[in-house]
């Protein structure tokens, strides 16, 4: 991906720290394309490959702003308080299933015993089994 800059190339960030590593004489030899090859040289980190990858530009009247949004599968080491957030998340989403399959089962349960006429209760009814027969 190469990316097309115009006006002072040399006030970027990326190439000014560059630049500073090299003696005045280097740093004069280069051209706007020179420089604009070695931004895209250096700008380019190899982290890895994302799931999703959405990087840009937008054009402001000053400045240019960019925008980055990576999704992908976390191959990082969690730290301490990172890992307890997640184990925190993990459980509450098993107790969430959990219940959602029990609260199913028993309504399941619930509509089979109507539907068999089994009254577990005299004159009580939710009247699930009425409604579903309508």
């Amino acid at each position: 991906m190469t990316v097309k800059f115009s006006g002072a190339l040399r006030d970027d960030p990326i190439i000014k720290n560059l630049l500073s590593r090299m003696p005045k004489e280097v740093q004069d030899s280069f051209s706007e394309e020179q420089l604009s090859h070695l931004k895209n040289a250096v700008a380019a980190r190899q982290w890895g490959h994302h799931k999703v990858d959405v990087r840009g530009t937008v054009k402001g009247l000053k400045h240019r702003y960019y925008y980055v949004f990576l999704a992908g599968k976390n191959t990082r080491e969690l730290s301490r308080e990172e890992e307890r957030a997640s184990k925190a998340i993990r459980a509450l989403l098993v107790t969430l299933f959990l219940a959602f399959c029990t609260l199913t089962g028993l309504l399941i349960l619930y509509i089979i015993k109507s539907a068999l006429g089994i009254n577990l209760f005299e004159d009580f009814s939710l009247g699930l089994w009425d409604w579903l027969r309508s």
